[in-house]
């Protein structure tokens, strides 16, 4: 896995992170079901409320390493700057020691004062978990500045297996040192284990990192020898660097983020004191919420974060070298991919809600109000797709503070929706998922006048939104046919949703390319995109 035996097309680079990402999203989702089944309802509410706020905490201090490093690094890379970047690599470590440690003891002992009473040893076991994941985001901001997206996609699926068995272990031994207890220190319990399978996946992935990064040790010190730039920052400068371009990403990604958190404080404060509901009855609701339909909505958004991550290192390098045009066209493939994939994604989640939910979770309670809050999260799918990508492109190109005003308007309008909703109507949770969706959708509009504006783009909303749209309602309206002819032929959900999603993709595939969303040129610039239009040529889908 060497640094310089990479492929230089972001598409590919994006496919293997987006396939590491959709692998890592189906690990979650199938050790769900049995943590689910160790923990309940209740112990995911538990340990969704202190994840966001261990997820608050670590977006401040060290989420935002990777991207920003990666995006800094590969500037200097696309100037053969080699020396300078080593050094922004090296600084960049110093930094996160500092923040994520500071950070995770804020985490530990300040836990009584930012969840409840019964999430506060789930946080606190989290808290380590913060410091390990700062030094694991400097290793992958380095690679990924390469262009190379393997040691990260490879590290991300050993941390998610290790977290999937290290949770259900430790949820289910946890459980039973309380088994004699009410059932509400057993979730709390259950919850705690779930949080040491986190630890436990972020430890491995970061060992598997240095790893990687000793391998290629010594051809990065070949590199920085022949180097004879003349230009070299000093640590000051390179400080001032990383706290000039980290800060507008932490921002941003914090507010993108801090919208859940924030949703769920409002959800259980009003729940609690104005309608007056049991505490244990609003852990099992949002539990319902965020352990089962967030987590299966998030598994395509996954592809564009993995497409956002691969052309932030991409976009950068082309800008700052001034090619505007190579610029664009990486932004228009990456927007067009996305789009292909987010949109019928969006469709087919609307219309098989309630059998994947049951498929994904078979047994449980409250399937029906799962599947139908998944419904509702259907459409943010197209939105947060969109919008993750298009600040990826804003970052790029140096406009890192264009996502944070478009992300604090988009909270305030989120909140300005949600308070009403709770406390006027009884939509409890589709209260949130309406905030999500005012958000999602604000956040991709501003974001996209935003390129418009910066860069000069200007999208073709005929190919890459109507069209596949046109053909992702056909493949729907097919889906849910199919899945309710062969459950009444076979009566089994697995058998039918599988029948149904293989002839869906096949139609679908046959409109988009009938319809003339992609073209020739489109196909042959993808990854083996020649072998695939002669075939697609042969068989008189294309011209």
């Amino acid at each position: 896995m060497s640094l310089e035996k990479k492929s230089d097309g972001f598409i590919m680079q994006a496919g293997i992170l987006a396939m590491a990402g959709i692998i890592c999203r189906i690990i979650g989702i199938l050790y769900r079901s049995p943590l689910a089944a160790i923990i309940g309802d209740e112990g995911n509410g538990y340990y969704g409320s202190a994840y966001n706020i261990y997820t608050i905490i670590l977006l401040i201090s060290s989420y935002s390493i990777p991207a920003a490093i990666s995006k800094v690094i590969a500037g200097k890379l696309a100037l053969k700057q080699y020396k300078n970047a080593q050094r922004i690599f090296y600084c960049a470590f110093i930094y996160v020691i500092v923040v994520g440690g500071v950070a995770s003891l804020f985490a530990f002992f300040g836990a009584r004062f930012l969840v409840e009473q019964k999430a506060v040893m789930v946080l606190r076991i989290f808290s380590p978990t913060i410091f390990v994941s700062g030094l694991l985001g400097v290793l992958r901001g380095y690679f990924q500045a390469h262009k190379t997206m393997v040691q990260t996609s490879i590290s991300q699926i050993l941390e998610q297996i290790l977290n999937a068995v290290i949770s259900i272990m430790a949820a289910y031994l946890l459980k039973q040192l309380v088994i004699d207890k009410d059932a509400s220190t057993q979730a709390v319990y259950g919850a705690m284990g779930s949080a040491l399978g986190t630890g436990a996946g972020v430890l491995i992935a970061l060992a598997f990192m240095v790893l990687m990064y000793g391998i290629n040790k010594k051809e990065i010190r070949e590199r920085i020898a022949k180097d004879d730039h003349k230009d070299i920052l000093s640590y000051k400068e390179i400080f001032g660097i990383i706290f000039a371009l980290v800060t507008p990403f932490i921002l941003s990604t914090f507010i993108y983020n801090f919208s859940t958190s924030l949703d769920e404080t409002i959800y259980r404060k009003i729940l609690k004191l104005v309608k007056h509901v049991d505490v244990s009855q609003i852990a099992v609701w949002y539990g319902v919420y965020s352990g089962k339909a967030v987590v299966i909505s998030n598994i395509p958004i996954a592809i564009s974060s993995a497409m956002s991550a691969a052309m932030i290192p991409s976009v950068s390098g082309k800008f700052a070298t001034g090619d505007i045009g190579g610029t664009k066209g990486k932004v228009h493939t990456a927007i067009l991919t996305t789009m292909l994939i987010a949109i019928p994604s969006s469709v087919g989640i609307f219309v098989l809600a309630e059998p994947v939910v049951g498929f994904l979770f078979p047994g449980q309670t409250n399937i029906a109000l799962a599947g139908s809050l998944l419904r509702a999260l259907s459409i943010t799918v197209i939105f947060y797709s969109l919008s993750t990508l298009t600040n990826a492109v804003l970052q790029g190109i140096g406009k890192v503070t264009a996502p944070v005003y478009h992300a604090a308007i988009a909270l305030a309008a989120q909140t300005v929706v949600l308070v009403p909703c709770l406390l006027f109507t009884n939509l409890n949770l589709y209260s949130i998922a309406i905030a999500t969706i005012v958000y999602s959708l604000l956040m991709c509009v501003l974001n996209q006048l935003a390129v418009r504006k910066y860069l000069g783009y200007r999208q073709n909303i005929k190919k890459i939104f109507v069209l596949p749209m046109i053909a992702s309602v056909i493949m729907g309206v097919c889906a849910y046919f199919v899945y309710q002819a062969m459950h009444k032929i076979s009566g089994s959900n697995l058998i039918s949703l599988i029948i149904a999603i293989i002839i869906a993709a096949c139609v679908y595939g046959v409109l988009v390319l009938r319809l003339g969303v992609l073209t020739k040129e489109d196909i042959e610039a993808m990854p083996k995109g020649k072998k695939l239009a002669k075939l697609l040529k042969k068989l008189h889908f294309i011209h």
